[in-house]
């Protein structure tokens, strides 16, 4: 079995990767500092796959404990990164923690590829890189502007810090630029659980049916989209999760073309807040209590994908629906909350 290092692997990208690894019989060992994640996963992924992946609470700026884990642990053969802080609004306010967060503990990460000679390696990016698009839908050719936000600027920054060493070195990489995740595992074993108040809309908007939060904040209605509403491109979890095995397989298969690949993945078709509001209340006939507020800094006006390039060159494709992960996700709250 291939020994595959996911960090972050127990939030909620991650973990919804980890079971789609083992389903793949792929051996997967698990950092995670547990800043917005919990241990409780572990048993969720082990109600899904049947197996405990392996798990080290570690804090990937602490170097000494990052050098230690790799001399540890010197028989991976590939990592999936995603240990990174997340939130656009939070990113605004509090800049020098998404820098130390999201690019010193890359480098931490790929000094300790170089020394044991890892040489797969799939990047968490982002639809951010981008800025605000110039046409839609955004395809992989689209210039990386000015970023919007810090957080997408560690991203842009990130992918810019793999190239260069994919230049000078044996490493082979992945940047799989993400629209926006959501939805749940349909086991309702896994699924999105930030800490604190959420800074996503599903999970703001499951914890809003659910009695948690009093209300929904809908961050303007005077963009120019179709209902005012900003328009984002959402995809289920488990078909993004998905995507990062084939990505894997591609290279440790060695098919990549380049050694700096990227793909975005998407579903190709935007939705505005509103749109995905109303969509919930269909689906679960949950009645949400929204109001429309100031615009939010840092949020671009309209986003989708071409995922032609993912489609065609990796093989993959979404299979499941906006009524899929909304009801999804609306499962995993119930759960968690113990609703009926």
């Amino acid at each position: 079995m291939k020994k595959i290092l996911v960090t972050g692997g127990l939030g909620y990208i991650g973990s919804h990767t980890v079971v789609e690894l083992q389903r793949n019989n792929i051996d997967v060992i698990i950092i995670d500092n547990l800043s917005n994640s919990s241990e409780e996963v572990l048993k969720g992924i082990h109600s899904i796959s049947g197996i405990t992946p392996s798990f080290v609470k570690l804090d990937l700026r602490d170097k000494e404990d990052v050098v230690n884990f790799f001399e540890a642990n010197s028989d991976i053969e590939g990592i999936i990164h995603f240990a990174a802080s997340k939130a656009v609004g939070e990113s605004v306010e509090d800049p020098l923690l998404y820098y130390e967060n999201n690019i010193n503990t890359l480098v931490l990460v790929l000094q300790e590829c170089k020394k044991h000679q890892i040489n797969n390696f799939i990047f968490s990016s982002s639809c951010t890189v981008y800025g605000e698009p110039d046409s839609l839908p955004i395809t992989e050719q689209a210039p990386v502007k000015k970023a919007t936000s810090p957080y997408g600027n560690t991203k842009q920054i990130s992918e810019n810090i793999i190239f260069d060493f994919c230049s000078v070195s044996n490493l082979k990489s992945i940047a799989l630029r993400y629209f926006n995740p959501i939805g749940a595992h349909e086991s309702s074993e896994i699924g999105e659980l930030p800490l604190g108040v959420p800074l996503n809309l599903v999970p703001f908007i499951t914890q809003t049916a659910a009695g948690v939060r009093e209300q929904l904040s809908v961050y303007g209605d005077d963009y120019p989209t179709v209902d005012g509403s900003c328009v984002r491109d959402y995809i289920h979890v488990v078909d993004l999760a998905k995507a990062h095995v084939v990505a894997l397989k591609r290279l440790l298969e060695d098919k990549n073309k380049t050694n700096f690949e990227v793909f975005n993945l998407g579903t190709g078709r935007g939705s505005s807040v509103l749109e995905v509001i109303n969509s919930f209340e269909k689906v679960t006939h949950q009645k949400l209590n929204y109001k429309i507020v100031e615009r939010r800094p840092g949020d671009v006006v309209s986003v989708f994908a071409d995922t032609k390039k993912a489609n065609d060159v990796l093989g993959w494709k979404t299979e499941r629906t906006m009524e899929d992960a909304l009801l999804t996700a609306w499962n995993w709250e119930k759960k968690v909350r113990n609703l009926k």
